[in-house]
Order: C-alpha cells, then sequence, then structure tokens
C-alpha cells in the first residue's frame, strides 16, 4: 500500500466507554445548540456577500429547519411532558425545562426570521422585485387579480362555517387557514368562518409584466371577502398556521415493517399539534376558537407579527432572476475516469480514487453503476438506499441490472424521516423489477452509504467498491459538501460483503480487515484510536485530532475529548450542526478549538484524522472517512461504517486539501465560544481572505487528475495552515 501507516482501524483493547461526567455544566443541551446552529443558517441571510435570493433562500431554509425542529424534537419532548417523563439531558435539564428555553429561543428566531424578511423585501424592492401588500395594488393590478381570483382560485377553495353543525375541520401539518368573524347584515346574525388555504394553490401569484411582482395568496384572498361571502361584514379575523407531530417511532412489536409504515405515514398526518403559529390581528375570541378546534390547547403557541410560513419564501427564489443569484456552477467530471475512456472500472482498478462532491460530479457515481448494469461481465451488484430522491437515476441502474439477468439486492432503509413514503414507493419499483428489496433492522437503520459490484476478470472474481459519506441523492448532491471513495481493495470488499450480510441476513462479522461498523465496534475504535493519541501526547510526542463531522453530541466521546484535551492532545472539530462539547474550559478543554462551517454548500462530510505521533497534517496520520455523526444514535442504533484512507494521494487530497481548507476558511466560520455563543471568523491583520468553497470551485482534485499532474497540468493551490489560527 502507499502508505501503510494509515491503514487498518487500531483492534488493541480499548476501554468501555467511560460513563457521563456527572457535571452538567461540561455539556451545551442538544436543542439549544440545534437552534444556535439555525441561528447561524438565519445570519447567512444577511450576509451582503450573498446575491438577494440566495440571502432569501437561507431565510426559508431557516424557516424549513425550524419546522423540522418542532415536527420531530419538540415534538418528543413534548410527549415526554405529557406522559411524565422526567429524564434530565445531559446539561441536567429536564424535558419541561428544555421546553420552556426552546419556546423563548425559537420565539427569538421566529421574530429575527421576520426582521430579516422585512429587510430583505426593501432590498428586492430596489431590485424591480417585490411582494405587495393590499394598499400597493393599483386599478390594474386589482383587475387582473379580480379575474385571476375568478378562475384560478373561488372554484378551489371552500369556506367551512364553523358551529355545532359544523365541527372544526381537520387541518394537516403545515396547513395555512384564515378564519373570520363576520355578521349577517340582513339581521345581525355573527357567523365564524374558516378558509383552508388548499396546498395546490401558490402562495405567490405573480402579477403581468416584466418586474417581479407578486402578491401572496391570502392577500388576494383577503381582498375577495366580499365576494366570498356577498350580505356580510367582516368584524375580524386573522391567519393560523400549524405543525404536527410528525416523528415515527417504530414498535419493536412490529411483525411487517412496510405495513406499520404504510400505517404510520397515514397516522402521522394526523399527529399532536405541537405548535400554532397566528397572525398578530387575530382576535382573542377567534384565538380560543382555533386553539379548542385544534386540541392544540398543550401546543407551544407563537404570535407573529410578519409573513406565516417563512419556509414558503422559497417558491420566490425561483424567480427568473440570475442577477440575483449565485453564478451557476458546473462541476467537474473526474479526469481519472476519462483517461480510461470511461471505464470506471479499469481507472478503480488501477488506483484508488476519491471524488469531492459537488465540486465533482455525482454523475461519477452513476457511471459506476450503469456500467455494472450494462457489463455483461457483472455477475452481482449490492446497493444501499437511505435517501434516494424523486428522480433517481441510481434506482433506474439497478432496475436495469435486475432485468439484464444480474444479482442484484438494495437494502431500503424505510425509516429516512421524511422519505418514508418515497422509499416506499422505489422499493415496489425495484421489488417489480426484479430485485431482491431488504429492509434491514427494526430496530436500527441502516445509515452506512455502500455499493459493492462484483465482476467477473481473468483470475477470476473481483469486487468494486464505493464507499460514501452523503446519500445516493443526485439533488443533494449538487448543494452538499461529501465524499465518494472507489476502490478494488479486495479487503475493503470482504468487508463490504461481510457488512451487506450482516444487514440481509444477520450475520454477524467476527472480524473485518479494514473497515469499522456500528453497533458492534465503531465506538471503541474511534475510543481506542483517541487513546493512541493520549499515550502519544503523555510520552512527548505529538498529539494530534482532527474531526468534521455535522453533529457532537455523544457524551461518553465528549468525555474522550476532555480527556486527550487535559492529556495536551491538539483537538480541531468541524462540526457544521450541535454540538454539545464545550471548549476552552480551563483543565478540561483548553486544546479542543471547534468551528462550524456554513456558506454556499452544505458541510455534510464526516472525516477524522488522527497524527499517528506526529503534528497534523503528517504522512504518517490515520484518515478516516465515514457515514457517522458522533452522536450516540450513530454509534448504537444504526449501521454505519468507517473506512481508513491508505492511498497516499487519495490521503493527501483529504488530509492536506478538505480538511486544511476547513481549517483555514475565514469567510464562513463561525467560532464555538465557551459560553455557547458562536463568533463569526475575520481575516486578522495581514491576513488574506480564504472561502473554501471558492477555492474548491477553482481547483481541481488531487485524486481526479490522475495523469494530467505529471505532465504539467494545474493542480490544486497549495494550503498553508498557520499554527498560529
Amino acid at each position: 500500500m502507499d502508505n501503510p501507516a494509515s491503514a487498518p482501524p487500531v483492534r488493541d483493547a480499548a476501554p468501555s466507554a467511560p460513563a457521563p461526567a456527572a457535571a452538567p455544566s461540561l455539556y451545551f443541551n442538544r436543542e439549544l445548540s440545534w437552534l444556535a446552529f439555525n441561528r447561524r443558517v438565519l445570519e447567512e441571510a444577511t450576509n451582503e456577500a450573498h446575491p438577494l435570493l440566495e440571502r432569501l433562500r437561507f431565510l426559508s431554509i431557516s424557516g424549513n429547519n425550524l419546522d423540522e425542529f418542532f415536527m420531530v424534537r419538540v415534538a418528543g419532548l413534548k410527549g415526554q411532558q405529557l406522559e411524565g417523563v422526567e429524564e434530565r439531558s445531559a446539561d441536567g435539564l429536564t424535558p419541561s425545562q428544555q421546553l420552556v428555553a426552546i419556546a423563548r429561543e425559537a420565539d427569538a428566531l421566529t421574530a429575527a426570521q421576520q426582521d430579516v424578511w422585512s429587510t430583505l423585501m426593501g432590498l428586492l424592492r430596489q431590485s424591480d422585485m417585490a411582494v405587495l401588500a393590499a394598499d400597493e395594488i393599483g386599478a390594474e393590478e386589482g383587475a387582473w387579480l379580480d379575474s385571476y381570483f375568478t378562475e384560478q382560485v373561488y372554484p378551489v377553495i371552500t369556506p367551512q362555517a364553523i358551529d355545532p353543525a359544523h365541527p372544526f375541520p381537520f387541518i394537516p401539518n403545515k396547513g395555512f387557514s384564515l378564519i373570520l368573524d363576520l355578521q349577517r347584515v340582513a339581521d345581525g346574525e355573527p357567523i365564524q368562518e374558516l378558509l383552508m388555504v388548499p396546498a395546490t394553490l401558490p402562495r405567490f401569484i405573480r402579477l403581468p409584466g416584466e418586474a417581479e411582482r407578486y402578491v401572496a395568496i391570502e392577500t388576494l384572498i383577503r381582498r375577495q371577502i366580499g365576494t366570498l361571502f356577498p350580505g356580510y361584514t367582516l368584524l375580524g379575523g386573522g391567519a393560523f398556521r400549524i405543525i404536527r407531530d410528525s416523528d415515527i417511532e417504530v414498535e419493536e412489536e412490529a411483525e411487517d415493517l412496510v405495513r406499520f409504515f404504510r400505517t404510520a405515514i397515514k397516522r402521522r398526518r394526523r399527529g399532536r399539534v405541537i405548535r400554532l403559529e397566528l397572525g398578530a390581528d387575530m382576535p382573542e375570541n377567534l384565538t380560543e376558537m382555533v386553539r379548542d378546534g385544534l386540541n392544540a390547547t398543550d401546543a407551544l403557541i407563537y404570535e407573529s407579527t410578519g409573513f406565516l410560513g417563512v419556509s414558503d419564501l422559497e417558491l420566490l427564489v425561483d424567480a427568473d432572476r440570475p442577477d440575483l443569484k449565485f453564478t451557476p456552477f458546473t462541476p467537474r467530471f473526474p479526469e481519472r475516469i476519462r483517461e480510461f475512456g470511461g471505464d470506471c472500472f479499469a481507472a478503480i482498478k488501477a488506483k484508488d480514487i476519491i471524488v469531492h462532491h459537488p465540486y465533482e460530479s455525482f454523475d461519477v457515481v452513476v457511471a459506476f453503476l450503469r456500467q455494472a448494469a450494462e457489463d455483461p461481465d457483472v455477475v452481482a451488484i449490492k446497493q444501499t438506499l437511505y435517501r434516494a430522491g424523486k428522480q433517481s437515476a441510481v434506482i433506474r441502474a439497478l432496475i436495469d441490472a435486475a432485468e439484464a439477468g444480474k444479482s442484484v439486492t438494495a437494502v431500503v432503509e424505510l425509516k429516512a424521516r421524511f422519505d418514508e413514503e418515497q422509499n416506499l414507493l422505489w422499493a415496489n419499483a425495484l421489488e417489480r423489477a426484479g430485485v431482491q428489496v431488504v429492509y434491514g433492522f427494526i430496530e436500527w437503520k441502516t445509515h452506512a452509504k455502500m455499493s459493492l459490484v462484483v465482476r467477473r476478470e481473468e483470475g477470476g472474481h473481483r469486487t468494486y467498491c464505493h464507499l460514501g459519506t452523503g446519500n445516493y441523492h443526485p439533488v443533494t448532491a449538487r448543494i452538499y459538501t461529501d465524499l465518494s471513495y472507489f476502490t478494488a481493495d479486495p479487503r475493503v470488499g470482504r468487508d463490504v460483503a461481510h457488512i451487506f450480510n450482516y444487514i440481509t441476513g444477520y450475520i454477524e462479522p467476527q472480524e473485518l480487515e479494514l473497515l469499522s461498523m456500528s453497533p458492534q465496534r465503531l465506538r471503541k475504535d474511534v475510543t481506542a484510536l483517541i487513546d493512541r493519541e493520549i499515550r502519544n501526547a503523555k510520552a512527548g510526542k505529538p498529539g494530534a485530532i482532527w474531526a468534521k463531522m455535522n453533529s457532537l453530541v455523544d457524551a461518553p466521546l465528549i468525555d474522550k475529548l476532555y480527556e486527550a484535551s487535559r492529556a495536551g492532545v491538539e483537538i480541531e472539530l468541524i462540526v457544521r450542526g450541535i454540538c454539545c462539547l464545550r471548549p476552552g474550559l480551563p483543565e478540561i478543554s483548553e486544546n479542543i478549538r471547534v468551528k462550524s462551517v456554513l456558506g454556499r454548500f452544505l458541510e455534510h462530510s464526516r472525516i477524522w484524522c488522527f497524527g499517528n505521533g506526529e503534528a497534523l497534517p503528517s504522512r504518517k496520520a490515520r484518515v478516516y472517512i465515514s457515514s457517522a455523526d458522533w452522536m450516540p444514535r450513530n454509534f448504537d442504533r444504526r449501521v454505519e461504517y468507517a473506512a481508513p484512507l491508505e492511498n497516499a494521494t487519495v490521503q493527501r487530497q483529504v488530509l492536506d486539501q478538505v480538511m486544511v481548507a476547513n481549517i483555514i476558511d475565514n469567510e464562513q466560520s463561525w467560532r464555538l465560544n465557551g459560553d455557547g455563543t458562536y463568533s463569526r471568523v475575520r481575516p486578522g491583520r495581514g491576513e488574506k481572505p480564504f472561502n473554501l468553497h471558492h477555492y474548491f470551485m477553482t481547483n481541481p482534485s488531487l485524486s481526479g487528475r490522475g495523469a494530467a499532474l505529471k505532465t504539467g497540468g494545474k493542480g490544486p493551490q497549495k494550503l498553508q495552515l498557520s499554527r498560529g489560527a
């Protein structure tokens, strides 16, 4: 191997995971840390370096994130509270205490979203793009809207009286409605009416003309109250929006997982109301009617001062205004594959390849599977599917392979949250084509991203593998930063085959040669790697850990990092989202630095680097990629993998380029402080600005360049790590 020093997971005896430290002050609250992350997302909507519609996109993302947070995390805590569960979080809070803190922070975040929207509206107007208020609609626009309402809206909406004969109707999750207090002119009889706005109606109507001018659907409906309710006077009214409990908990006694999920998806649509968002003009009597009608007395209620449903602002981002968006980026196709005439197997057989998405095209993964489907020498394909999207070329390739007579196995994870219904549809399509579909474990999720292709070659069968840090999803692959690792190493092939056999047949591997897998050994192996750095530091050698992930929550691993810090190990953590570790605590975490990177692309890759007796970056380092974050669920309740990178070029790309770029970025990074706040990183005096996303958009990778580097082709700009950073 090119770099044997970075090879297999450490198999020396690792101590059992330590119990979490007793002092709650050693940990940040998971839920509040997530809200801090979403605050950073919202801050990107104020970043003047981004084009206006991209800023609006960040605002809508922060709204969608918050919706899902209430649908899952807050719903779980509310369920614990109502059932009297008093189990405390790692930082010592009961469910009720966490809900109080969440409500306070979420309300502040929602208010900040309205402030940002108000600012962006003003800036958009300066760029000839506007959402008009009712009093801004002129006679000409009004006439057009009257016609539009009559033809497009009136036939779709259904006013419903609320009285003993007409009970409060069911309103779906994220449902947006208007409730009105009316009085009949003829006899003064009062009546309350509900207007549910169907999801099939656009939230914004574009007015004709060259300028991008829109009217919100609620503005249009309110304008037409006289048309909807002739002979009535409007006394008052308001808008409201609801968020329902949308989590699905798999019952251990579920006999048929497919049937269970089909039923659970239907049941989820009627989940408990967790959050009720009210317009600021809602009269008190109507507020009570809505709360009682929705059985939402236990819901968290927020009275908005502006736009309800911030996530819907994404619809405005679709406007045909390229001048207000990022310059389109076309990802590169790895030249290594082109050098072999597009033959993925020949290129991988010659040398391991790592592909950096979205800078390098996800099409290479699709090409790998398509070639496997079309190649008459390929005898078997095995594939995990966690999230594949609605238009999946990966699914098409698997179907084609099965129809060509190959042995195809697909592990479809039904428990991928909010993708359950789509995955059921894919599973049906795959089974109809003759694919052997497996759903994995009832109690665990299969989160590992793996492809295995067995090909008949001279001398016997050869196994080609793809290991990814992200999903086989062509849409997210254009905006998520992830790594795709291709190898024909027979040891990796045997390990991946063992993992597939474990998922499909519950045959637990006795020993893996290179890979580490949860829930069996991953926690022990990561702990052992950290212990080795601790031993090195205590022996007077450099101890160093760099780790990049989406979330750091696991208390035993946090404690192990604290132990490493106390021993003198220098630790750099790049944690995009939740981080429960407190950096900079005297005598506990003084040697730990944590940053979060947010920008044009979503940082999603999981990479772990260990100095192995030298300061990082070094040629002796042990470098791993993984599908797992450092959370209890990833170690204990999911099938995950971690793979060492042994090829020297591949290792240099990941360590010297990807990781160093993340560490030295000073344009879209945030530093986590010891009190839980985040501070935006700014270039220091005499320091040049460095944007890691721009760097990778303009610098080709090492691994994918192939012979071009040897013949004087342009390689990536060398990055320098400042030890004072």
